[in-house]
């Protein structure tokens, strides 16, 4: 039952869920800086079908590593996928950018932001980035 406590595992609330027993290390980002999708649900508070289909709208990027289907942990807040990262996926896509390109494009720091596209679209600076990101198909 979703109120009772696993052997081991303390009770936590999923957020915009009911509470539910989990590991206190749901949600964390591994040493590298990524999410598994369960974790991902867990931060967002959805099932992950619905994460699923986050990826299949081109919403969210994942990419598989050492196996398991990853999404870089600074492309995800607690509301959602950072502000304008699924525009930036169409302009990335539209230049020819495979999943994994897009992915090391947005990681990839540059000094003129500064900082890496990712950590611009995550603190609002979204406009720059999809000026660039748009410049690639050229």
């Amino acid at each position: 039952m979703a109120g009772e406590a696993r052997a081991g595992a303390p009770f936590r609330r999923a957020i915009g869920g009911p509470w539910q027993a989990s590991a206190v290390t749901d949600s964390t980002p591994d040493a590298d800086g990524w999410l598994a999708l369960p974790d991902v649900a867990t931060l967002l508070g959805l099932d992950i079908l619905r994460v699923r289909q986050l990826l299949r709208d081109r919403q969210l990027l994942a990419v598989r590593r050492d196996g398991v289907l990853k999404v870089p942990a600074v492309l995800v807040t607690v509301a959602g996928p950072v502000k304008g990262l699924s525009g930036v996926i169409t302009l990335l896509t539209d230049a020819g950018y495979s999943d994994d390109d897009a992915i090391e494009w947005l990681l990839t720091a540059d000094d003129s932001l500064p900082g890496t596209p990712a950590q611009a679209l995550r603190e609002n600076r979204g406009t720059e980035v999809k000026r660039r990101a748009q410049a690639l198909g050229f």
